[in-house]
């Protein structure tokens, strides 16, 4: 089957469970570091939790960017932070000013 004989409706279903998926995975792999997932695939928890609060501004929905946040980090940002986030190195750095140069 493909994505023109799926109806809009069961499609958006399907979208918003993978998205769910993704961020439970995301909240699972705590190891993985926000400027890694940049390096390699050029968004991170936060680009997600941006669009997030920019679908939500879209529907009139409030949902600030701290409360997106935690929707995808599972937790207030400030905790993983503290919990989670390493130093980044010199190389992952280079690779991020590299890469990004709009950043």
């Amino acid at each position: 089957m493909t994505d023109e004989k799926i109806d809009p409706t069961t499609r958006e279903a399907l979208e918003a469970a993978a998205f769910r998926r993704l961020v439970a995975h995301l909240q699972e792999r705590t190891d993985v570091q926000n400027i890694d997932m940049m390096n390699l695939s050029g968004f991170c928890r936060n680009c997600l939790s941006r669009w997030m609060a920019e679908a939500a501004a879209e529907q009139g929905v409030a949902l600030d960017k701290e409360g997106a946040r935690e929707l995808v980090y599972g937790m207030p940002y400030a905790e993983w932070k503290d919990r989670y986030q390493t130093e980044a190195t010199a190389e992952q750095q280079a690779a991020f000013a590299a890469t990004h140069k709009d950043h």
